[in-house]
């Protein structure tokens, strides 16, 4: 194996460049960009990159439909940045925490013309590394030079792009015996990806048998609901009562995803909560930061649950989404065992918006 880092270790580095608010480099058949994310950045490194270009702004296509602005590659948004923009208004079109007090950030001009795959990846990169999908674009002349006179991570597109899709291989690091009040006969398995990424769990509950479909839930992290009892959502619950009915049968699987806020991280899960404070649902919370409504990848379930030998699953679910991607990777979905628990007068609406607008099930 060369010493010099392959792609994928590139990319990680990456994430932890734009969580930095260092930028990386893009390129792309000759042209090349310096990219990095706007929560981050700083004013002194925004004065560095004007000197080399004219900055362009990139946000996805859904904070562009928030702000009005014309939208004219796909599922993203090139803005002109004014002369005179500083952070602050970077950071006001990026986040919308304060959309509704200061709610005319323009007129913004959307960018037409060339090629937006370098912009394109940086917001995936950014989304990534779960900052708010915003990032600074500078089209600099030598990229190549650039990169290795200031030591900055660079990152061709043709070797890029195939990997910000591509679910990253797991690979098991260890398991043991935990005795739990679900069940005195568990044991948790823990598995990492290799590119870096956040380590996710399958808990076992019993021996069950591989031939058989086994009860199985995909539950994602909820740092709100698991550990301090959130009553806005119902996870905490459903993730207490997907371990009693495992218990009870004598053997199941629980894969605990650590894919917060539907993927979109804790701090970006809080933002949405801010807005939803302000009385926009959980949809239009997430829409409104530049997210999809869902943002999580359930590859990863379907992943863990072949490599521990299992090919059917009776899966605990309300959500129709993980049904189908179960399905599309391989694992037979015998049966759908709803789990509706954790109802509370706090997450009414919530469970409500959930229904109309994701189509979970009752």
């Amino acid at each position: 194996m060369p010493l010099a880092p392959s792609i994928v270790e590139r990319l990680n580095r990456a994430r932890g460049d734009l969580r930095m608010g260092v930028p990386v480099v893009l390129t792309a058949e000759g042209t090349g960009v310096l990219a990095v994310a706007v929560e981050a950045l700083e004013a002194a490194r925004l004065a560095e990159l004007r000197l080399l270009g004219a900055p362009e702004l990139a946000i996805t296509a859904r904070r562009a439909e928030t702000l009005k602005a014309r939208v004219y590659d796909g599922d993203l948004a090139r803005i002109e940045v004014p002369d005179a923009a500083g952070i602050e208004w970077l950071q006001a079109v990026a986040d919308p925490a304060d959309d509704l007090r200061l709610p005319m950030k323009g007129p913004l001009r959307s960018l037409r013309g060339g090629g937006a795959g370098l912009a394109r990846a940086a917001l995936a990169l950014a989304k990534s590394a779960h900052l708010l999908p915003a990032a600074l674009v500078v089209p600099v002349a030598e990229p190549l030079r650039l990169a290795v006179e200031n030591v900055l991570t660079l990152l061709p597109l043709a070797e890029v792009e195939p990997e910000l899709t591509r679910g990253s291989p797991l690979h098991p690091v260890v398991s043991a015996r935990v005795p739990m009040v679900a069940s005195e006969a568990g044991r948790v398995h823990v598995f990492r990806p290799e590119d870096g990424g956040e380590e996710h769990y399958a808990i076992e509950i019993g021996k069950p048998d591989r031939a058989q479909p086994v009860l199985a839930r995909l539950h994602s992290a909820c740092f709100t609901g698991d550990v301090l009892g959130s009553l806005k959502c119902d996870c905490g619950p459903q993730l207490r009562a997907a371990l009693g009915r495992m218990g009870e049968e004598g053997a199941g699987v629980l894969l605990y995803l650590n894919q917060e806020g539907r993927g979109i991280g804790l701090a970006n899960k809080m933002r949405a909560y801010s807005l939803q404070d302000q009385g926009f649902d959980t949809v239009e919370a997430n829409h409104r930061l530049g997210f999809e409504d869902d943002e999580r990848d359930f590859r990863i379930g379907a992943g863990i649950l072949r490599q521990m030998g299992f090919s059917a699953v009776r899966l605990l679910t309300n959500n129709p989404a993980k049904i189908r991607m179960m399905e599309a990777n391989g694992i037979r979905v015998t049966e759908r065992v709803p789990l509706h628990v954790g109802r509370t007068e706090f997450n009414a609406a919530y469970l409500a918006t959930k229904a109309a607008k994701s189509g979970h099930l009752a």
